[in-house]
């Protein structure tokens, strides 16, 4: 649940690859030299939404010691719409830009605040209890955007992100930063149905968005570019293309939006690219792009690739046509289904619909842009589950379409987390349409297997875990696995139809690791507060504790809220007045944000928490809701 040196990683918005220019500036007068910043950005899931489409504005960095911020990207005009829910554990490039040396301390991203400037479509199949109507877009008259600033038709909002450690550019050199929307933070998007009336929906960008530092940018997964190819280099070792990025909402056939960013991109001069000639229908092995020039030259290209220690960009895979559509339309989305009998795979689509894909004896599996198949065929459907992110290819004409490949760019898994053991532990997940349910074990990666860096930088090796309220303190080494098996062991028991609320995490698994041949297994797990329904508080907020029951249980169980700086609970009030949504974010730290919150757990009111369960049955409050104004019903 995550996601500038002379790279710059912008978690959660995957999307907006589609980017305008940008400029620095600085307020000292002497001649600073520059780095090289390669600018992303990616996203968290949320299960919910097939599109959360956002316009990023700009990015600006704050450098340390005060001075003008430093503008890294501004979008084109009419800036276009970024869809978030794409950007799952995947960096979107934007461009790579040039940024003074110095140090920087936080950044700001200004997103467009007007009426219709946030797309929200649901999901085809939501979780149980989603407000809206599965597969339908949200009206822009029930979008409310909080925190906007400016007048009618220029309104924005401007989101201020600490980095967790500065950002420290050196000239010539390359560093990362990763900027991510938590789609699936509770308090993103808040949707409130009252008794009677329309649901409406807050949109908050206080607290759901994040840095998340980036140890090795050769490890990062990066989602797919689109652009028009301009030039071969004179050596034929690379390309330069100008970024395009797809129309939302989408339109058929798609069209593309083009951007005034450039990207140069290398061949594989080892391994190889793969290179498809979409119209012609061939594909072949390159080292180079010597003689490729009549299929490159001017075509619309989708490009598959991964950064190299020095900044650089290599390409896995490339398509090319001369229609945009062609080379957009292979699916990218979540897996929605699994029909192993039919051997179809359906993939959410970002219309709130999903995309039929035939699985043949031919089709390959890969996995995170690798260019070796993991697996073929249709077996190995047995290893794919809901919630899987692919993107696949094959002939688009087909209907339904037949994957010629298909690339597992992120295996989830996630869960009510049970016996936990040395060797590992088991996931066992529920949806709204019950044939997608799963369990599934998991052994940990071998104690051998590196798994990225700590925050200063040393390799961490072997399994290792956190709470997802605390992303940066990082559980690895040799007590990780007996730490998290007392770590999950603890329930809330609310009694009747509710019961136990169990400890719940989610994984993104590796292949083929040497503890697991042939196998998923997990790298990690990320304690995942637990969404409790909406309840009504039982007995008011005393020495950090409150009561609450919910609906199907018949004991109250006893919420532990943190005050200390630092750690504290998130805690939100969400007013309802005349049909607008507020949300107010309350600093309980502070005498005035704790007595607001001891005034609003008043008993019977109604509450929402989002929590992880403890050892001596209270529950661990992440995030705390608390209503005032017109009440929520669900």
């Amino acid at each position: 649940m995550r996601t500038l040196s002379a790279a710059v990683c912008g978690a959660l918005v995957t999307t907006i690859a589609a980017c305008g220019g940008g400029s620095g500036s600085s307020s000292t007068t002497h001649t600073l030299q520059n780095g090289n910043v390669s600018l992303l950005l990616s996203d968290a899931s949320s299960e919910d939404w097939a599109t959360i489409g956002v316009k990023v504005l700009s990015i600006a960095l704050i450098p340390q010691g005060g001075g003008g911020n430093v503008t890294v990207y501004t979008a084109p005009s009419p800036a276009p719409f970024v869809n978030l829910e794409q950007l799952d554990q995947l960096g979107e490039i934007i461009g790579n830009v040039s940024v003074p040396e110095g140090t920087y301390t936080g950044a700001v991203i200004t997103v467009s605040g007007n009426p219709g400037d946030v797309l929200l479509v649901a999901a085809a199949d939501p979780e149980a209890g989603f407000a809206g109507t599965p597969g339908a877009a949200i009206a822009s008259g029930d979008i409310q955007i909080q925190g906007a600033k400016g007048t009618a038709g220029n309104l924005s909002v401007p989101i201020t992100v600490d980095f967790e450690s500065n950002l420290v550019v050196t000239a010539n050199e390359n560093n990362q930063l990763d900027l991510e929307f938590d789609l699936a933070h509770p308090a993103f998007i808040v949707g409130h149905t009252p008794v009677s009336g329309t649901t409406e929906w807050a949109v908050n960008f206080r607290g759901p968005v994040r840095h998340h530092p980036i140890a090795d940018i050769t490890r990062l997964v990066l989602r797919h570019s689109y652009g028009t190819v301009d030039s071969i280099a004179s050596d034929n070792t690379s390309i330069t293309i100008t970024k395009d990025v797809a129309t939302i909402p989408i339109v058929n056939p798609e069209v593309a939006v083009p951007t005034d960013r450039t990207l140069t991109i290398l061949a594989d001069a080892v391994n190889g690219t793969l290179l498809y000639d979409v119209d012609g229908k061939t594909f072949n092995t390159v080292t180079s792009f010597a003689g490729e020039g009549s299929l490159l030259l001017n075509k619309y290209v989708r490009v598959a690739a991964r950064y190299q220690q020095d900044g650089t960009l290599v390409a896995t895979r490339i398509w090319a046509s001369a229609s945009f559509n062609s080379v957009w339309l292979s699916p990218e989305g979540h897996v929605l289904h699994v029909d192993r009998t039919n051997n179809i795979l359906r993939v959410s689509n970002e219309s709130g619909g999903s995309v039929p894909l035939t699985i043949t004896s031919g089709t390959n599996f890969y996995f995170r842009g690798g260019t070796t198949p993991i697996g073929t065929g249709t077996a190995f459907l047995a290893n794919i589950e809901r919630g899987f992110k692919v993107h696949a290819w094959g002939d688009v004409l087909a209907s339904p379409l037949a994957a010629d490949g298909v690339d597992i760019e992120t295996a989830a898994f996630d869960g009510v987390i049970s016996a936990p053991s040395s060797i590992g532990f088991t996931y066992m997940r529920k949806f709204a349409t019950a044939a997608d349910d799963y369990t599934q074990n998991l052994d940990y990666i071998s104690s051998a297997t590196n798994n990225g860096k700590d925050s200063s930088g040393n390799p961490i090796m072997g399994f290792k875990w956190w709470n997802f309220a605390f992303p940066t303190v990082v559980t690895s080494g040799a007590n990780a696995v007996s730490d998290f098996t007392s770590a999950v062991g603890g329930s809330a028991n609310f009694g009747g139809t509710v019961g136990a609320i169990p400890a719940v995490g989610t994984s993104f698994a590796i292949w083929n690791d040497p503890a697991s041949a042939d196998a998923w297994s997990a790298p990690w797990v990320i304690l995942v507060p637990t969404q409790l329904p909406l309840g009504k508080v039982a007995s008011g907020f005393s020495s950090n504790m409150f009561g609450m029951t919910v609906a199907g249980g018949t004991v109250p169980v006893n919420v532990d809220v943190s005050t200390t700086p630092g750690s504290a609970t998130l805690v939100y009030q969400v007013d309802r007045t005349n049909s607008i949504v507020t949300i107010s974010p309350e600093d309980i730290t502070t005498s005035a944000g704790l007595s607001a919150m001891t005034d609003g757990l008043a008993v019977n009111a109604p509450v929402k928490v989002y929590g992880v369960p403890q050892a001596d049955g209270t529950i661990k409050a992440y995030v705390l809701t608390y209503y005032t104004g017109g009440m929520p019903s669900k």
